[in-house]
């Protein structure tokens, strides 16, 4: 076992990757120290035709590269040790490392700039061929509201779907099964060197894990046969959630458009032509999309966005709900002007707004002395829309958190910038396939 503190260390190496019967592996290691092996596990796997080797071949590369962002930010060694990349893979990685590394380097007082450099000098493959992959699209379930407005969007124009998740929690199992798609579940299993090094004293922090399920399900989709990988990020994901040093720090980057779309062009160059990657939700904020599901009350007992149910490590709720974490505070407010509002306390087994305790969490929602928290939430504008909408609303205006609102922070605020309207009109930017677009329509 290793004895190493890796923040001592002078490199981070790609060792290998490989795949057989169901089961990629990804080493990595910190100079000539021992070995760390992830590995992935695909259930039932097919046999790989021939004429998709090359493509997953491609698609397996990227996510040694993009997966070892989890063992790299345990050092941040000076050298990173891969051989050359051409300029689009190397800017992809370098893009993913500082951006979806940067609230994990502002917690720790670390500046990546400069520092992350992906080594480039081959020439970029020929271009990816059309691999006549079936029409069906891999659904990522996340257990929470957004993913399942995209389900069923998709079933809306029937669309062909599997509902699709990394990892082993029940309540991401009860909601896939809860949709009626068929499901596939794949496992990532961490190397254990990883948390030994967290022992020894290795930087830790937030990882861009979007980015790592993304590439695994875009593996997935060469390796089973779907056209399409449909995530459910919405437009609010682009928002920073600071500024710190002249550079931004988003805790969603890696469920961002620019991630979208520069992932987007390297599979269609490097791996399949008819491999699309997008955001089925792109075009709408958080707002939107919560009147959306505010609709599909069939899921209504069986939907938690609390991130304490996810955690790798720690404690989880009794129940689906925390009531006290930034994405329980969100979701209660998103939700609350357009679910009645019994219903919506029977969801999360209280009321969130008429609690004075709470008061510094939904503060931070509205940029309110405070910044946004990092976590997936909404934009400041959005919950400050969310929050007025309910000021303006009788059986709302008496609880503790929506009186305070009214009193102490509505007259600081410009009321022109303050409806909810213009945060359920869908915007233009996004890359949803043109056989995916009729389910656009379902959302809005």
């Amino acid at each position: 076992m290793t004895t190493i503190n890796p923040r001592l260390t002078q490199s981070f190496r790609f060792v290998r990757a490989s795949y057989a019967d169901g089961v990629a592996e990804l080493a990595y290691a910190f100079d000539q120290d021992e070995e760390m092996v992830e590995r992935i596990r695909f259930p039932d796997a097919p046999a790989l035709p021939a004429e998709r080797r090359r493509a997953f071949d491609a698609a397996l590369k990227l996510l040694h590269l993009v997966a070892g962002v989890s063992y790299y930010k345990a050092g941040v060694p000076p050298t990173i040790d891969v051989e050359p990349l051409d300029t689009q893979t190397a800017d992809l990685c370098d893009a993913l490392y500082l951006h979806g590394l940067a609230e994990f380097a502002y917690r720790n007082g670390l500046d990546l700039r400069g520092r992350i450099a992906f080594p480039r000098g081959v020439a970029a493959p020929p271009p990816a061929p059309v691999l006549g992959l079936p029409k069906r699209t891999l659904v990522p379930i996340g257990g929470g509201k957004d993913s399942l407005v995209a389900v069923e969007a998709i079933k809306s124009i029937g669309g062909e779907a599997t509902a699709a998740w990394v990892g082993n929690s029940p309540l991401i199992a009860a909601c896939a099964e809860r949709t009626g798609l068929p499901m596939l579940n794949i496992q990532r299993e961490l190397s254990p060197v990883l948390f030994e090094l967290n022992r020894l004293g290795a930087w830790n922090g937030h990882i861009p894990v979007t980015a790592i399920n993304s590439v695994i399900l875009a593996l997935a989709a060469i390796l089973y046969g779907y056209d399409s990988v449909a995530f459910a990020n919405e437009r609010s994901a682009s928002a920073a959630t600071l500024e710190y040093e002249g550079q931004q720090v988003n805790h969603q980057w890696s469920k961002g458009y620019a991630f979208e779309a520069m992932l987007s062009d390297w599979l269609h160059t490097h791996v399949a032509a008819d491999l699309d990657y997008c955001s089925l939700l792109r075009p709408y904020s958080e707002l939107a999309i919560t009147r959306a599901f505010a609709r599909l009350t069939p899921y209504f007992d069986a939907f938690s966005s609390c991130n304490r149910n996810f955690r790798i490590l720690g404690p989880k709720p009794a129940d689906r709900w925390c009531g006290q974490c930034p994405k329980c505070h969100f979701v209660f407010l998103a939700l609350a002007p357009f679910c009645p509002k019994p219903r919506l306390l029977s969801i999360f087994g209280r009321n969130l707004l008429d609690d004075e305790s709470q008061a510094a969490g939904f503060d931070a929602l509205l940029e309110y002395q405070d910044h946004k928290p990092f976590e997936c939430v909404g934009e400041g504008a959005e919950a400050r829309a969310a929050m007025y909408a309910l000021s303006q609303r009788s059986e709302w205006q008496e609880d503790a958190l929506v009186a305070r609102f009214t009193r102490e922070i509505l007259p600081q605020l410009d009321p022109a910038t303050l409806a909810l309207e213009p945060w359920l009109q869908p915007a233009a930017e996004h890359r949803v396939p043109s056989r995916l677009r009729p389910a656009l329509e379902a959302i809005g």
